[in-house]
């Protein structure tokens, strides 16, 4: 078998469900409970004085 072709199989089967689930994780990670406070720390770090 081809190298390219296998690895399009793969591409086209199990790469396209990893970045999916990758997806979804990155979703759920920012809209967990909590997420907006620990964001809200993290947007004024570049605004506090040393």
């Amino acid at each position: 078998m081809e190298t390219y072709t296998a690895m399009r199989h793969f591409a086209d089967s199990w790469g396209l469900a990893a970045m999916t689930l990758f997806f979804l994780a990155v979703v759920l990670f920012t809209l967990r409970p909590g997420g907006r406070k620990a964001a809200e720390r993290a947007a004024e770090i570049p605004l506090k004085e040393d």
